[in-house]
């Protein structure tokens, strides 16, 4: 009960903070930036639901973000469908999608279900950038309708990073009560042994397909918020260079941390913003961080840095006496 209420305390806190920052920030342009985190930091709350509670590896969840965006910017622009149907048409084709991958792919296990995961983001980046008639190819999707209730349209910077923010918040409660709850405690079963789990009486594959679906479908939440704040998608917003991005912001953050996905998915964001007139070398930068922070801080960052200062707090406090006998 303590780490829920601590929990709920924690999304009050951010809630208050994403409320304070558009006034702190400089302009625009360092708005439209914390909504993109913003929107990563959705699909990688779904990921560390996979991948540090679940311990499912999943190298494609970009597919599943472009599966979203397009859903909706091919509904809008090719049907004329309003955006909020297209978003929640969004949500429904990546849940449905990730149902029917998930079946074949979770029966692999370790690095066979990365290549999987691997496979079918390649196989999606690949139908997204051929299918020329549905998806645009490599020119992609342009003019895609804002957001909006009434008259009222999410066209603005602010207006629509209230909006990404407030979806954040929803769903870091979505993933607060999913951890407390018995399926989180289903989903740490199978991440510590899916044997143990199973002679426990714990239904290893319902969970794990069900997680994979969650964070298929937020991910598709995601990409179709992405599509109505952009305006224009391309396929290679969705390959496996941002794949690659995702896992290295659940991992920099701390795979099992609603918070840290906020701290990685914002330092990724802003190192990749950074490196666009390097982008050939970006892939071997983030490659190299993924492999630096699994060796020397396997807890992410937020949880790792926390650690060290807790204990360099417990050091420099404790009684002199035991200090110097230590010392000794």
């Amino acid at each position: 009960m303590g780490s829920r209420i601590q929990r709920y305390h924690t999304i009050g806190l951010i809630a208050v903070a994403a409320a304070v920052l558009p006034f702190v920030l400089p302009g625009d342009y360092a708005i439209h930036l914390a909504t993109v985190i913003g929107i990563n930091t959705i699909v990688v709350l779904g990921l560390n639901l996979l991948m540090g509670y679940a311990g499912q590896v999943s190298l494609g969840q970009a597919a599943f973000v472009g599966i979203g965006a397009y859903t909706s910017g091919i509904l809008t622009t090719k049907v004329g469908l309003s955006p909020w149907l297209a978003l929640a048409a969004g949500v429904a084709v990546t849940s449905a999608t990730g149902f029917i991958v998930g079946v074949p792919l979770l029966k692999l296990r370790g690095h066979y279900l990365a290549m999987g995961t691997l496979g079918f983001g390649m196989i999606v980046n690949i139908v997204l950038t051929q299918w020329g008639g549905l998806t645009g190819g490599t020119i992609g999707i342009m003019s895609i309708p804002p957001l909006a209730i009434g008259g009222f349209q999410f066209r603005s910077e602010l207006s629509f990073y209230y909006l990404v923010a407030f979806s954040v918040l929803l769903t870091m409660s979505l993933a607060a009560n999913i951890i407390d709850s018995r399926v989180g405690r289903a989903m740490r079963a199978v991440h510590g042994s899916e044997v143990a789990a199973e002679t426990s009486g714990v239904d290893t594959a319902r969970y794990k397909l069900q997680v994979f679906v969650l964070s298929a479908a937020l991910a598709g939440y995601a990409g179709s918020l992405y599509a109505h704040h952009a305006t224009y998608i391309h396929p290679g917003t969705f390959g496996f260079h941002q794949s690659i991005q995702l896992v290295v912001m659940a991992v920099l953050g701390g795979m099992a941390s609603i918070w840290g996905a906020v701290f990685g998915a914002g330092a990724v964001t802003l190192i990749a913003e950074n490196l666009r007139s390097f982008q050939e070398f970006s892939t071997i930068v983030f490659g190299g961080v993924l492999v630096i922070i699994m060796i020397f801080l396997p807890a992410g960052l937020w949880r790792g840095t926390g650690d060290v200062l807790q204990r360099l707090w417990r050091l420099r406090h404790r009684p002199a006496a035991s200090r110097s006998v230590e010392d000794v």
